[in-house]
This record gives structure tokens, sequence and C-alpha cells, in this order.
């Protein structure tokens, strides 16, 4: 089983954004930052989880997926499929999509004291804008 933490990070809302992915498979861990451009900070955690995805499709193809996530807006919107908000949809789709070429995959809601790699990484993403 591969876990998987992604968090986001923005400054304004919508504003700069960053994101960042910690993916942990035994004692192998892979850390990626990347910085995205203007975002709301709930899209932002939404294109995490989707990076993350093709991240992990491209590495761990045949692998049960943990993703946790401290945005209780997506990860809701994940395990309910239903969105609240219709901007979001392309995000679901993109998700489900991806998500159904592995064997599992299930997300998991964690306070932001246990994404500490993920948000650093999203933090450090942001500073690669200036």
């Amino acid at each position: 089983m591969i876990e998987v933490y992604t968090d986001a990070a923005s400054q304004g809302n919508p504003g700069p954004s960053g994101i960042g992915i910690y993916i942990k498979d035994g004692q192998q861990q892979i850390k990626e930052k990347q910085f995205i451009g203007v975002y709301s900070n709930h899209e932002a955690e939404f294109i995490a989880v989707v990076k993350a995805l093709e991240l992990c499709k491209e590495r761990f193809p045949e692998e049960i997926i943990s993703c946790r996530s401290d945005a209780k807006v997506v990860v809701d919107t994940i395990e309910k499929n239903h969105v609240k908000n219709d901007i979001f949809q392309s995000y679901l789709n993109q998700i489900n999509q991806l998500s159904s070429s592995f064997p599992y995959f299930f997300i998991k809601w964690i306070p932001e004291k246990q994404n500490k790699h993920a948000d650093d990484l999203a933090r450090k993403a942001l500073k690669l804008n200036n």
C-alpha cells in the first residue's frame, strides 16, 4: 500500500498557489512540489490530489493508494462523489478517472499537524514563483 499525502498553499484566495505531494512506499519517500499558478485554496487542494494520482499512476500502477489530505472539502467531495460547488466537478471527474485505474483507492482526512511533509512542500512550491 502506498501512502500519499497532499497539501496546497495559496497567497490570497484566489492567489498564487503551490502544491506538495509526499509519498511513502515502505522506506522509499518521494517528495514533489510544484507552483501551479493562480487558484482558490480549494481548487489548489483538488489539483494536489490530481497530480498525486498522476504520479502514482506512473510509478505505482498496480498498488493500493491510501491518500491523506487536511482539506475537508476535498475529502468529503471524493468520499461522497458529489460536489456542492460546480467549480469542483471537473476535478472530481479527473480524480474518479485516475483513481479507477488502481486496484483500490481511498482518501482520508487528517489533521493539519499530521500533514507536515506535504505542507512544507506546498509552501516551498509557492516560493518557486518568486
